[in-house]
Parts: structure tokens; sequence; C-alpha cells
């Protein structure tokens, strides 16, 4: 925003506060298909600022939205603008309005600070449609003493508006914003600018290409270089109308209502249809000041682009366990374009940076349409099993297309993928425990879960079969306590990281030594009253227990096949029982490992 003070020589550091650069305008949005647009608005300043004038601000105004019968609002964004820091809290129809994004500016020569609030509205407006809208309680009073000494006290708001009708032709709108200052440099003649690109034009005609604007604070009796030029095919054009001059663009005016007492805020809307021809690929508008400060907020181009806009989506990506195999789904769309997208529109498959597959469209895909396909990739061997997988329409291989676009940079879609191969596990050793009769034993391998894995990630599970191992079924869960009635037992182990490996160990028992109680005492009261050997039974199944007495008597003979002794004398002379006293035994095992046999002596107590 310029300034502008009646005594410039005297008060030139006050003209002239230089504004910091801030929230550069760049492209919003861009809307493809029978639309345009149109800006409403209105000032709260009852008259130009100047450093005596308005002494005060309105907290409200109102302006008219008058569309067509058949103009079907598709967009419609909220700006509300002036001196201070924001006012945050404003009602649109008597409803609280809160920006969605709040942007300021500091002077860097008096510190004042300016500011530009955006609301997307569309729901609002579209519900509301044709008739008065009045922005209330934009209350910037309290700024008026302090900014008018430089004359930069203003408020004011405007809606843009973008509106479909199907007598349009088809065009390209782009919406570009945020807020930045032409700020002249002292002395004066020092000319600032700036420059908007326009880039991925492809115009089939140039009937209805217009350019508008949504500035602030510029004056009408400032025009010192200032300036607006639109430059297309190596060819320079000042923009100008018959409420804009060409030296003056920024003249508190509305070219959509004529109205020419807008002040201290700008809505024009300009012509470019004869500054722009049918193929251009790309333009640019600049705009310039030598005095005047002027904020600008938005710029809106509308376009005759007719061009498919193709993007693609890919969806469900799937293989099977050690395959390098993957079946996804994609869809094409054609969504933001102005023109069809032809069939055969290549699309090619990329694997890291390597092109695996190309496919094509297979239909016509209308405005606004899509089309879904499905494919089955196979992954070289070269890439790793953790890839980017990449689908990248109107691409035939080597990263180019076949036809322009409306937006050739959103051709791509990524998705991070990892072909599942069955896990690698450690190998398990068999555990073998001491055997309880008729190789039962009792087993713990419930570290072996963790020993198993090669990855903290798997899965582990233990079961008695090899298919339910297969199927996931019946899992062993008392791993530290395993009974096995029968050994050798082998045990099956499910790994699992989605895709799953196999192994097993075998649980093994091993004849123990066993171990004699001494003591004997047949009285017949369940305790020690026969001569117990443990884990004899059942496990030296062969084995043979001689019973000598002191001098050497032969007096019993066992084995698995009778009870233990209790003290009973067989073939013994003038009594079968054996007295009190010591005895001695001669253990046989009969068993490879041990080949010496046991020998000891006992007591029997009576």
């Amino acid at each position: 925003m310029l300034k502008k003070l009646l005594c410039i020589i005297l008060l030139t550091q006050i003209l002239f506060p230089t504004l910091s650069k801030a929230q550069d305008i760049a492209l919003y949005t861009q809307i493809n298909g029978r639309y345009d647009f149109t800006f409403i608005g209105n000032t709260l300043n009852p008259s130009e600022n100047t450093n005596f004038s308005p002494t005060f601000l309105y907290t409200e105004s109102s302006a008219t939205l008058n569309l067509g019968i058949n103009d079907r609002i598709e967009r419609a964004y909220l700006y509300w603008a002036g001196s201070g820091p924001g006012d945050t809290d404003v009602k649109l129809n008597g409803v609280d309005m809160t920006p969605d994004i709040l942007s300021t500016m500091v002077g860097t020569a008096n510190n004042f600070t300016y500011f530009s609030a955006f609301k997307d509205i569309t729901p609002f407006v579209q519900s509301t449609g044709n008739g008065v809208y009045t922005l209330s309680d934009l209350d910037l009073n309290s700024y008026v003493s302090t900014y008018i000494s430089n004359a930069t006290h203003f408020g004011g708001w405007a809606i843009l508006v973008v509106y479909e009708n199907p007598s349009l032709t088809l065009n390209q709108l782009n919406i570009y914003q945020g807020l930045e200052a032409l700020s002249p440099n002292l002395p004066l003649g020092i000319i600032d600018n700036m420059t908007i690109q326009l880039d991925n034009l492809y115009l089939i005609s140039n009937t209805g290409a217009k350019i508008g604007f949504i500035a602030w604070e510029g004056d009408r009796f400032i025009q010192v270089s200032e300036r607006l030029t639109f430059t297309a095919n190596a060819t320079t054009n000042i923009l100008s109308n018959t409420l804009n001059p060409s030296n003056n663009a920024f003249n508190g005016t509305n070219t959509e209502t004529n109205s020419t007492n807008l002040y201290n805020m700008d809505l024009d809307v300009y012509s470019i249809e004869n500054y722009i021809v049918p193929g251009t690929t790309s333009a640019t508008v600049s705009l310039q000041s030598g005095q005047d400060y002027v904020m600008l907020n938005t710029v809106v181009t509308k376009l005759n682009s007719q061009l498919p806009d193709a993007t693609i989506v890919v969806e469900n990506p799937t293989s099977t366990c050690d395959s390098r195999e993957v079946t996804i789904d994609y869809t094409v769309s054609n969504l933001n374009s102005t023109e069809v997208l032809q069939a055969n529109t290549p699309i090619t498959f990329y694997a890291g940076s390597t092109a695996i597959a190309t496919t094509f469209t297979q239909n016509v895909i209308p405005i606004g349409g899509s089309e879904n396909g499905t494919i089955t990739l196979t992954i070289p061997i070269t890439v790793p099993l953790n890839f980017t997988l990449t689908a990248i329409v109107d691409d035939t291989g080597n990263g180019t297309g076949i036809a322009p676009e409306l937006n050739e940079n959103n051709n791509s879609f990524q998705i991070e993928f990892e072909l599942i191969v069955s896990p690698t596990f450690n190998t398990l050793e068999n555990i073998t425990t001491c055997n309880l009769g008729l190789t039962r034993g009792i087993f713990d391998f419930s570290e072996y879960s963790e020993l198993v894995k090669t990855n903290p990630l798997h899965i582990v599970s233990f079961h008695e079969t090899y298919n339910d191992a297969v199927q996931n079924i019946n899992p062993i869960l008392n791993t530290s306590n395993y009974e096995a009635l029968t050994t050798p037992k082998e045990i099956f182990v499910r790994i699992d990281n989605g895709c799953f490996s196999i192994t097993s160990f075998f649980l093994l028992t091993e004849n123990c030594p066993p171990t004699v109680y001494n003591a004997v005492s047949p009285n017949g009261d369940g305790s020690n009253d026969t001569f117990f050997i443990d884990g004899l039974r059942d496990i030296f199944i062969n084995f043979k227990l001689l019973i000598y007495n002191r001098w050497g008597k032969h007096l019993w003979t066992g084995n698995n096949d009778k009870p233990d002794w209790n003290g009973y004398v067989e073939e013994g002379v003038g009594s079968t029982i054996a007295p009190a006293g010591t005895y001695y035994y001669i253990l046989y095992l009969n068993d490879p490992n041990y080949h010496e046999p046991l020998t000891g002596y006992l007591y029997i107590n009576r």
C-alpha cells in the first residue's frame, strides 16, 4: 500500500513506511471446467484516507451478489483486511466468522502492522445464494488515531465467488493468494515490483480470458509509475480499462459494479483476450508502483484451456509368500480437467527406479470421470524386498508422455511395499531329560520361542504335529512344563511374519542314575515299608536286584515284574521274615550306559 500525504516534502518519512515482504503470493487452488468468477465487497472507509481524514471507520458495510439463474456456486472465499494486527472475530449476515489464514505485514519505518484474513465460506454462500451480504463487527477504530499520521487507516472486505454455468467455455481458473506489498523506496521514483508466473497453460481459445485482483490501500490520487502488465508469447501489454488508467491501477474501484468510491481497496477485473493467443503455454503478471503502497491479496486468472488432467491412485497391493509377483488395483482419473482423456494413455509402473511394466487406459475418460484397472507385476530379482512402487499415468516408460495436460506434475502415485518371504530361523537343538518311566519326560523349552527368531517381530508357536503347525491350530501353551508321554517326541515350531516357516526339534529321554533309599521299616505304616529305588522301575526294564545278608547268603531276587522287597526271604529256613539288621544289594541295570552293577547296603528296622 502506498501512502500519500499532502505535505510530501515535509512528511516524506511519514508518507513512505517500508513494509516487510511476507506471505508470498502463490497458487492456492486450480479449478477446471465451465467456470467463471466475480467479486463482491465493500470498504469501511467513509472517504479516501489522508493524514487528517476520515477520523473514523465504519464497523460494517454491505454488497450484493447477483448471479444468473443458471449459475451454480462452486467456491466462495471471504477476505477482510485493515490496519492493525487483525480483527479475527467478525460476522457475515450475523454469523460469526473466524479466519482460516491470518496474514500480517509490519512497516519497518514505523512498525505499523496491517493484516488480511481469509476464510473458505463455500457452504455458507451456497446456502445463502443471491442477495445482500453484510460484514459487521470489523471494528478498527482504535487504530485510527495512530495510523492517520501516515494515512494508512483503512478497512474493507471482499468475497471471491467461483460459479459454474453450462453455457461457459471450458476454462482453467487459477487462484493465487498471500499478502505482498508494493513498497517503493526513497527517494521517489525507485520502483517496487512483483511478478507472478503462470505455467502449464495450453490455450485453445482466448475467448473470455481475464484476470482479477483483490488489493488493499490503493489511493486514487497517487499515480506514480503504478502499473499492471501482462506478458505472453514475448509480448508485454499494460492492463487498463475505463475505471483503471494505465498509470493508476490501484485507485479504489470495483470493475464488477463500476464503482469509483471503493476507498482504499480494489476489486478489479481486466480482459486479456487481446494479449493471449491459442497455444500459449505460459505467461506472467507484473505489478509495479513508484509511490503508492499497495497490498496485493489475491489474483485470479480465467483462461480457456481445454486439456485433460490425468491422475492415478494405486490400492490394495497384494502378493503371496515367497513370490515376486504383486497384484494391484489402480484408478486413473480425469477430475480437474477441461477435456476428455483419450483411450490408450500409457501407464508405467516402477519398482524403485526400474520400469517393470506398461499398460494403457481402455476407454475415453470423460471430464470428472475415472477408470479402474488391475495388473499383476513381476518384481525383478535385482529389486530388494523393500521398495517404492510408483505408478505414472501418461508415461511411455522413459518419463515422457504422449499428450499435454493441464498439470504435468500430478501424474504419479507412490506406495512403499515389501515382498514377504518365509522367515529365516535359528536351528534348535534337541532337548534331553531324565526318563520318568516308559520314556516319559518333563521338558522346558520356553526359551526356544526367542532363540529360534532372527527377527524380534516374528511370532512363534509350538505344535505337536506338522499339520497343526501349518494350519496354526492347537498350539502348545505350557512350554515350561511340558509332559511328553513317550519319547522321542518331535515338536514343530511355526515362525510367522505374514508368511511362515516350520522347523522342529526332538524331546529325548535318557536313563539317569537311580536313587537308592536304604532305610526299610516293613511295619505296614505306609512309610518305607519296602526297599525303594527311585528312577528304576519302567526305566531300566531289564534290571536285576539281588539281596544278601551280612554272611553273604542270597535272600531275594527282584526285577521289573516283581514288587519291591519288603523283607521277605525266599526259601527261608525256619522264618521267611528277615530280622532287623544290615543287608547288602547288588543291582544289575543291564543298560549299555551302565556296565558295572551298583552295590550298597540297606538296613531293616523292625
